[in-house]
């Protein structure tokens, strides 16, 4: 049986707390002219994000002088349902390169590789879009029965959900 779909818009509030109950999303910046993304785990802290790079990641130096404008995306779905999240932030990354606080990120994000991994960089949240997959409303299927949205969603989907 399938299920019509339509997408919500979700409130930054919204769209933060979700970004928060997942440990993995892709940070893209500009490298060489050109896009590159990167998987890392990150942490929400403060209204910023927070990632660990490794020791002469790409962004490390690009980040630290002026700072870079980045996007992070961040998601959550059910293949089956075929439902979910999706977080996009727009933001300044910058290193962070006052020692105490370094240190109390790096005590927080344990990286997913090995090496050393001692750059903390945060990245702003000066813009954030969230959207959920929902299921939509009813509607007649190729047999002539009317069916409609399932009425349990799996609680890793509908965290934040008002």
């Amino acid at each position: 049986m399938s299920y019509e779909r339509r997408m919500e818009e979700l409130t930054k509030p919204q769209s933060m707390e979700l970004l928060g109950s997942v440990p993995v999303g892709r940070i893209v910046f500009t490298h060489h002219a050109l896009p590159a993304i990167r998987p890392v785990n990150h942490l929400v802290a403060d209204d910023l994000i927070i990632v660990r790079a490794t020791d002469g990641a790409a962004i490390t130096g690009l980040a630290e002088y002026r700072g870079m404008v980045v996007a992070y995306e961040a998601d959550a779905f059910d293949p089956v349902r075929r439902l979910g999240w999706s977080v996009i932030v727009t933001g300044t990354a910058r290193l962070i390169t006052d020692p105490d606080v370094a240190a109390r990120y790096r005590c927080r994000l344990d990286p997913w590789i090995a090496g050393p991994t001692d750059d903390v960089i945060s990245i702003s949240t000066d813009m954030v879009h969230g959207y959920r997959l929902v299921p939509g409303d009813l509607f007649t299927g190729a047999d002539g029965s009317t069916v409609g949205p399932p009425s349990v969603l799996p609680q890793a989907f509908s965290r934040g959900r008002n």
